[in-house]
């Protein structure tokens, strides 16, 4: 929201200049901290730049496809996300976005997944660092403790330094992803077609079959990356089929 709206549109198109995959070209000659899928990354990044509504920025980024385009006639509800109480109590758009992943992107995503994966091999996992002393702490923190010269969770890093080698902090995040991306553009190709161009996606009316279709041949092209938005309607119609809807 501090740059200027001109020079917003001026970065966005210029990181629209070139196409995603040689983005990811070039980010691979960049040193390991890049991350990976830098492509699409930075058009996400040019559509943030570009919109109006400052508030908007961490729907987009938690956000795979807008509701109203790929579902015609389809309105989102107003959860949380949109309530303008939370800016009120926030006005730091750091801590909006930090309070909103607690509440909501962590019980719902992050955490869910933890507790399936560890309770599908009877593992009980509990995660130390939201002892609620520790997350009462971590709110009375300023944010230059938090976040520093691009640095981000800098006090975390500067206790860690005194007891773990530093190279084991220093390097990219290794999450829950796997490789859907390649995985629908080979073993998974043809069930994912089947699913896409099936006679079902055209009656049923819920979908902009076009959009859905232009987005698969653009990621079977390796034009980009739709791996997230593909597998949204890859898991609609696949629950559809398995119950005749």
């Amino acid at each position: 929201a501090a740059i200027p709206r001109p020079m917003r549109a001026f970065l966005a198109s210029s990181i629209r200049l070139l196409r995603t995959e040689r983005w990811d070209q070039l980010a691979s000659i960049m040193p390991a901290s890049v991350p990976p899928m830098a492509g699409d990354k930075l058009y996400k990044v040019a559509g943030i730049l570009t919109d109006p509504d400052g508030d908007a920025i961490y729907r987009r980024i938690i956000s795979h496809w807008e509701p109203s385009e790929v579902a015609p006639g389809a309105r989102e509800p107003r959860g949380l996300v949109w309530d303008s109480s939370v800016q009120a109590d926030f006005p730091s758009s750091l801590d909006r976005m930090q309070f909103l992943d607690l509440v909501t992107y962590l019980p719902d995503d992050i955490l869910a997944k933890v507790d399936r994966a560890s309770m599908a091999v009877a593992l009980e996992a509990r995660v130390p660092l939201l002892d609620h002393r520790v997350i009462e702490l971590a709110w009375q923190l300023p944010q230059s403790l938090k976040m520093r010269g691009g640095v981000t969770k800098w006090v975390l890093r500067q206790i860690l330094y005194r007891h773990v080698p530093r190279e084991l902090i220093e390097r990219p995040k290794m999450g829950f992803g796997v490789p859907l991306g390649e995985w629908l553009r080979g073993p998974l190709r043809e069930w994912a077609s089947s699913l896409i161009y099936s006679k079902r996606l055209d009656d049923g009316g819920l979908l902009d079959t076009q959009l859905v279709r232009q987005h698969w041949k653009e990621h079977l092209e390796g034009r980009r990356n739709w791996q997230y938005l593909l597998w949204d309607v890859l898991m609609l119609e696949a629950w559809r089929e398995r119950w005749r809807c």
